[in-house]
């Protein structure tokens, strides 16, 4: 069965831009215009993976992974930060967190490396 991921970002473009990489992928992809929904989505539908960018209305990316993390339903989801500020919040966001930190404009080959990445099964031992 296909992961399921959610995109959480207010421009369209840059879910329409998500959406479609990863549907090459095979992924099955939710979006989100905000972190209100975001949050609503990740409660309800419990994707394998969610990319939130760090600047949205509502309730910025900051604000969502703190709540992702807080509640117990959400808080084994890997999350991933995207942003278009470059490299200026990498170290905060991986402090804080994030399993990863991607920078828009995306770098194809970056993002579903970062992604396959994360949702690979744990190496038993």
């Amino acid at each position: 069965m296909a992961a399921t991921i959610l995109i959480a970002d207010d421009y369209d473009d840059n879910r329409e831009l998500l959406r479609l990489l990863l549907a090459t992928e095979e992924y099955h992809v939710l979006e989100a215009r905000n972190g209100r929904d975001c949050l609503k989505m990740a409660v309800q539908s419990h994707p394998d993976l969610i990319l939130i960018d760090l600047s949205m209305p509502v309730l910025d990316g900051w604000g969502v992974f703190r709540a992702l993390q807080e509640d117990d339903r959400t808080s084994q989801i890997p999350c991933v930060a995207v942003t278009a500020h470059a490299d200026t919040d990498r170290d905060r966001a991986i402090k804080r967190g994030f399993k990863a930190y991607l920078t828009k404009p995306f770098r194809t080959a970056e993002l579903l490396g970062t992604i396959r990445e994360l949702l690979a099964p744990a190496p038993t031992e």
